[in-house]
């Protein structure tokens, strides 16, 4: 039985919830907050194995709680917003840098068209992020493992384009590298983030604060630039062609994802060939290994994010598991080495 802590100040609203969540045999809501600080109290009392937390909540909001959570009682946590709002945002992505999963839409009222299908989606995504675990911390800088998989880079192929692909935990990780990064970082990076619907928008608005990049959402046909980071649109593929341009595409979903870090991947092997960085970060599933296979046969690099600093390591491991990675990295080592290889083509291999 999954154990259920639900936060959210609107009485009608955590009633839906707790319907929605209680409809399915295998989950038991075992208390209700109104506030953060009720959240607080009651996971920490509780311990119960997922809570969903508002975002906006009086006395303590879902920010503020989510860091109280995660320092007495860890447990995994989902941001459920009303709305895309930059305010929300922020707040639902600061959230998720103190420890929360994920975000996702408050789902609609019973009588919406679309309900039973996101009620479905809703029930999924908490059964899932239930088992996740979260007691460990990013890992020391210092932590790099390089597995016994992959060939190496041909020498002398310098990095033009930066492709990454991350789920579940993947905004705080995004930051983490994106922040070590120099403002005169010479080439490009595509990014293919799983979020919520409504929420890709402020997802690049949070990184471009916070970062000395220039971050935005992709739009169809505009050149790829140095110094730029572009985020694929909600519900479209993101990929690129020979001559340096975006490509923006409604295609249909890859293997239920759309957009799909696979067709990223596959995409910019086609057309940058071995002066392609790869990079897969936390999630959840094998979503981007079929388009990494892709990169490696083109000779370009592939890195991988470790277990150790992974929110679910479900993406890197099938990765490494598919013998496509050349190095395994803490999360905090992913920008020094991505200098290292637009800087020094060839010195990826092994090691720190």
């Amino acid at each position: 039985m999954i154990r259920v802590v639900v936060a959210e100040d609107s009485l009608t609203v955590r009633e839906l919830l707790v319907e929605i969540l209680e409809s399915d045999p295998e989950i038991k809501v075992v208390g209700q907050a109104k506030n953060g600080a009720e959240a607080v109290e009651l996971a920490t009392r509780l311990k119960p194995d997922l809570v969903t937390m508002d975002v906006h909540m009086p006395v303590m909001d879902g920010f503020e709680a989510t860091k109280e959570i995660m320092v007495r009682a860890p447990a995994p946590i989902v941001l459920v917003s009303s709305s895309a709002s930059r305010e929300d945002v922020e707040l639902s992505f600061d959230a998720m840098r103190a420890g929360a999963l994920m975000v996702v839409a408050k789902p609609d009222s019973p009588q919406s068209a679309v309900f039973d299908g996101r009620r479905e989606q809703f029930l999924a995504m908490a059964k899932a992020m239930a088992h996740v675990k979260v007691v460990r911390r990013w890992a020391p800088r210092t932590q790099v493992v390089t597995p016994p998989v992959g060939r190496r880079r041909a020498p002398g192929a310098k990095v033009r384009l930066v492709a990454i692909a991350a789920s579940t935990g993947g905004p705080a990780a995004l930051q983490r590298i994106l922040a070590d990064l120099p403002r005169d970082f010479p080439v490009p990076i595509l990014v293919v983030q799983h979020i919520a619907t409504g929420f890709v928008a402020g997802l690049a608005d949070w990184l471009s604060a916070s970062c000395n990049l220039r971050v935005k959402v992709a739009e169809s046909g505009e050149p790829l630039l140095e110094r730029s980071v572009l985020l694929a649109p909600d519900d479209r593929h993101l990929g690129v062609t020979a001559d340096a341009r975006v490509i923006v595409a409604d295609a249909p979903p890859v293997n239920g994802f759309r957009p799909s870090g696979t067709y990223l991947f596959a995409s910019a092997a086609q057309a940058y060939g071995a002066s392609v960085a790869a990079v897969i970060l936390t999630g959840m599933g094998s979503d981007g290994v079929e388009g990494l296979k892709a990169v490696k046969a083109a000779g370009g690099q592939v890195l991988a994010q470790d277990e150790a600093s992974s929110i679910v390591y479900g993406m890197p491991r099938e990765a490494v598991a598919a013998g496509v990675v050349d190095a395994v990295l803490a999360v905090d080592a992913v920008a020094p080495r991505l200098l290292d290889l637009v800087a020094k083509p060839g010195r990826a291999e092994g090691g720190a």
